[in-house]
This record gives structure tokens, sequence and C-alpha cells, in this order.
């Protein structure tokens, strides 16, 4: 056994406390038992004396016997002169104890003495007295001094096979653990059938197993886009730079070429700045990032920035209600939001079309854009938040994008607690909402 392993920590805490249980109860014992066995010979002492006095005290016989009601050694006194006594009663005992009508204790080194002395009228008392009174006690003593230690380790055992049993789930917990690998994600943990913390624990270990092989899944689908999105533009810089090397070219050739290659490296700039965008943050440090922004001011920044598209497709934008919104965000990201948002409306609606937006605030945050394109249909509306998902390529193979602008607005959202909302119909357009 491990003396850092749980269960031996826990079974020493055990042990000790067990052992200071049964410290602190035989002391308690020891003295109830002493208190009670003196108030009992006291009172026993004190009940003879009084028979003596009622039945004993005018009998003529010197002796005074013992039988049914007597077992102690007693004698009446005038003074110090003994009237009447039993036949082994012995003055030198008692002759300290005969002033006061009282109950005494005497320890004479080698045995334990309880002495009563009955005052009567006169000079007349009557004392009672009974020997090896602490045989009772040392008797205790040696039975306790026994019993405990055996009492104590049936504890520890029993208290090491309960051990056993209670971290039974967790090793469980622990070989499914260790079994645990990037391709192995197969091993949960039976339900414990008790709803206790051993069951709450057994449930975080299934789902946590369960995150990782989403998260496994969505890296390898992730790891597969990002190399489908990557190839395109390399085979095409690899392409130009070999027709290009293969013989000597006019100078326009050459400042064409480059610009094909200047204009690829920027695609791949743009998806490995939006992939960063979308690995950045956390719910753990997104917090800290915070200040306190005008969101409508932001809004209309970027609506600003945008006005040379609006005129390129002749698109009429119409703000419903915008107003007045401060509040404590991450800037970046809502010009993210924002920024991908419009862009998608006007990427995807025809000229001469309108595009509506609304921002302004009840109990919480809203904002709304709405645009009248070409629309998604509904079975695809489930991903097209997903990475890289383009609805229909074919219908959009002109479109510039990567399938990350809404992935990057559904992270961003999210990491500020709010809902987002696509409603749309194919060639119908679609408007998406926000709740913060």
């Amino acid at each position: 056994m491990k003396f850092k392993s749980l269960k031996t920590r826990i079974l020493f805490w055990f042990g000790g406390i067990t052992f200071l249980i049964l410290l602190i109860f035989s002391i308690i014992f020891y003295s109830l038992f002493e208190k009670n066995m003196y108030t009992s010979f006291q009172s026993k002492l004190y009940k003879e004396a009084i028979y003596v006095k009622d039945n004993l005290l005018n009998n003529k016989d010197d002796i005074i016997q013992k039988g049914t009601y007597l077992s102690s050694n007693i004698a009446i006194l005038d003074n110090t002169k003994s009237i009447k006594k039993t036949t082994d009663f012995n003055m030198d005992f008692i002759l300290p104890y005969l002033n006061d009508e009282s109950f005494s204790l005497l320890d004479n080194g080698e045995t334990v003495l309880a002495i009563y002395s009955l005052k009567l009228d006169n000079n007349l008392k009557i004392i009672v007295y009974q020997n090896d009174i602490d045989d009772n006690i040392e008797d205790i003593v040696d039975t306790m001094l026994v019993v405990e230690p055996l009492l104590f380790l049936a504890l520890i055992f029993l208290g090491s096979k309960l051990i056993d049993k209670i971290l039974i789930p967790i090793n469980n917990i622990s070989k499914s653990a260790k079994s645990i690998s990037i391709n192995n994600f197969s091993n949960t943990i039976p339900i414990h059938k008790y709803d206790d913390e051993i069951s709450e624990l057994i449930n975080s270990f299934n789902t946590m197993i369960i995150r990782l092989q989403e998260g496994v899944s969505n890296l390898d689908r992730f790891n597969n886009d990002v190399s489908h999105e990557l190839k395109t533009p390399l085979t095409v810089i690899k392409g130009e730079i070999e027709i290009t090397l293969n013989k000597l070219r006019a100078p326009d050739y050459y400042i064409n070429s480059l610009n094909t290659i200047d204009y690829e490296l920027n695609q791949i700039e743009n998806i490995i700045e939006n992939l960063l965008l979308l690995t950045k943050y956390s719910k753990e440090n997104i917090k800290k990032t915070f200040e306190m922004t005008s969101i409508d001011s932001l809004l209309l920044d970027i609506i600003y920035s945008y006005d040379a598209k609006f005129k390129n497709k002749n698109i009429r934008l119409i703000i419903d209600k915008i107003e007045s919104i401060n509040k404590e965000i991450n800037p970046l990201l809502f010009k993210t939001i924002f920024s991908n948002l419009i862009d998608n409306a006007i990427k995807y609606s025809e000229k001469d079309t309108e595009i509506n937006i609304s921002l302004y605030k009840n109990e919480k945050i809203f904002f709304s854009i709405k645009d009248q394109g070409i629309g998604i249909a509904e079975e695809k509306l489930p991903f097209v938040t997903d990475r890289f998902y383009r609805v229909d390529e074919s219908r959009n193979k002109k479109i510039e994008g990567f399938g990350l602008g809404l992935s990057i607005v559904k992270n961003s959202v999210d990491l500020h607690n709010g809902n987002l909302e696509i409603h749309s119909k194919l060639n119908n357009g679609t408007q998406i909402k926000i709740f913060f």
C-alpha cells in the first residue's frame, strides 16, 4: 500500500479519529463507572449502618454477625472504644475517620477502602467499611485494555474494506482514463446505482469523453477542411512558379504571374487570420478583453466602411432603428460580427435590392440585418455556421469567401453569451437576429 495513496491517507485519518474517539470514550466511561461505583458503595454502607442502628444497636451480643443484610466490616463505637463489631473489623484502618459523619475513601497503597461513619446520640458512632473496592475498577481497566485494541483493529479492517468498495468506481475511472488515446474514446464508465458524488464524477467523466470524441472529430474535419482550402491557392502558386520558370518570359507575363501569386497569398493570409480569430478567445479569457464601448458608433463606422460596396451594387440601406448603447464588450469581435454580416448581406444580394438594419435595447440588446438575396434552403440552415461550409459551390463560385464568416460570428456571439437566429428562404432573402 503506497503511503501517498488516497486509501492510505483516508485510512490514516480514519484510524487517528477512531483512536481518539475510543480514548475519549474510555476516559469518560472510566470516570462515570468510578463515580457510579463509589456512589453505590456509599449508598450500600449507609444502608448497612442504618440497619445496624435500627436492628443491632441494642443487641446484647458483642459480635455483629455478617449475613443476608450485612456484608461489610462494622463496629459500634463509644468514642474510640468498641462496643460491638464484626470479627474482622480492623481499628487501625478507621481511626483517622472517627470525628465526622461522612463517606471517605482510603488508599493504603495496596488497596482502597470505602468507610462510612454514622454519628448517633451521645458519643456513639457506627463505622462501616469495605476492603478492595478497586478490584472492580481494575477488572474493568484490564477488560478495556484487551477489548479496545481488538475493537480498534476490527474498525480499521472494516474501514479498509469500506474504502476499497468506495474507491471501486474511482479505480474504474482511472483505468478508463489510462486506456484513452487519440484513437480510442470508446471507454465509458457504467452509471453508478446511487445518486451521489461518485455518480456525479462518473457522469462528468463520461461527458468529458463525449466532448473529447466530438473535439477530435471536429479537429479531424477541421484539418481536412484547412488542407482542402489551402491546397487550391498553394497549387495555383506552385503552378505559376513552375510555368514562369520553365523559360524566359516577357516582363508583362512576370508581372501577371506575380499578381496571381500575390492574390493567392492574400487568400491564404485571410484564411489563417480568420482561423486565428476563431481560436484566440475562450470563455475563460474573453472577459479580460472587455471594455466599455459605444456599440451604435461601432456599427455606424462599419456601415460607413461598406459605403462603396453598397453603391457598386446599387443596394439601398435602410436603417430601421439604431439606439445609443454602451456596454462592456470585446470591440474586435463586435466589429467582426457586424462586418461579416454586412459583407455577406451585400455579397449574396442582387443589384437594386434593399438591406434593413436595426440595433436597439429593451431588456436585451437586439441586432437584426435583413436582405433580399438568394437565401438559404431550409435543410442547409443547421450547417451554415460550420467552418468552411458553403451552401452551394456551384451557385456561389463567383462569390469570394472561405465559409468562415458565419462560423466566426457564431463563435463571437457565444463568447458574449448571446443567441444567434437565422431565418431564410431560398430565393427570398435572409434575416439574422442576435440577442445579447
